[in-house]
């Protein structure tokens, strides 16, 4: 069997459809889709874009990749980001039919501006599932540098898939991945005046705020969750800080003195 006959058919039988159904589907005789599973004839273009289109996996996947459980691709439309478009957004889903959690790492931060809505490029990402995230499409991003503190350098977020930017919330985190700087973490802030821009604002005060036009973003996620290999420091207790103020008073007396 070929790479396409043994796709084809793994794709029919997880949806459950007998050959007489899918055949039905594609517009084909039963006994040439049977062709087709046991590897005795090569579907044309037209037929592997109806496969394409009927199983919302990409013609380059059923061609080129082995699909199976574990590694199954699918494509969901997203409202865009100004909520009135269509946009591919790639996701995959695991054994148990769960959608994956897909990590950009630092190293493929580059890539992931050009591929996002590649499915062949957003599968080769590192994947994984947690069970406390069902509802809506997540991704983890590794963030770098200072200007998030106390969160360090190499923390992952992980995000929820925002459709509309309208619904963003004052003073929350999100990553917005955008065509000038790539891929950021920051604290937003809507533009109530102009509806065109978005705040972004470090919760390092080291770095200004700045603003970012809507039409340069391409995704925004807002952030649930974090995963750090540095642990957060406990915060000053009230006894801490009145012992702090009554060796800084003493301290002022002896300078007075």
């Amino acid at each position: 069997m070929t790479l396409i006959s043994e796709n084809i058919k793994f794709l029919r039988k997880k949806q459950s459809l007998t050959q007489e159904q899918m055949s039905e589907r594609l517009g084909i005789k039963r006994s040439l889709l049977g062709a087709y599973e046991e590897g005795r004839a090569e579907p044309n273009l037209n037929c592997l874009l109806l496969v394409s289109k009927l199983f919302e996996v990409p013609v380059e996947a059923l061609i080129q990749e082995k699909i199976s459980e574990g590694n199954t691709l699918q494509i969901i439309k997203k409202k865009d980001i100004e909520g009135n478009k269509l946009r591919v957004l790639a996701v995959s889903v695991d054994k148990d039919d769960h959608e994956n959690i897909h990590l950009v790492p630092q190293k493929a931060a580059a890539g992931y501006l050009n591929g996002f809505s590649d499915p062949e490029f957003v599968a080769e990402l590192p994947k994984f599932y947690l069970p406390i995230f069902t509802n809506g499409t997540y991704r983890a991003f590794e963030i770098k540098g200072d200007s998030m503190l106390p969160l360090p350098s190499g923390s992952i977020i992980i995000g929820q898939y925002v459709e509309n930017w309208k619904h963003l919330k004052d003073d929350k985190t999100y990553v917005l991945v955008t065509n000038d700087e790539g891929i950021v973490y920051k604290r937003v802030y809507s533009n109530v005046k102009t509806n065109e821009t978005l705040k972004l604002v470090s919760d390092n005060k080291v770095y200004d705020p700045y603003e970012v036009d809507i039409n340069e973003i391409s995704e925004i996620w807002e952030a649930k969750a974090y995963i750090s290999t540095e642990f957060p420091k406990a915060d000053v207790s009230l006894e801490q800080l009145s012992s702090m103020m009554v060796n800084l008073q003493q301290e002022l007396q002896n300078m007075k003195k």
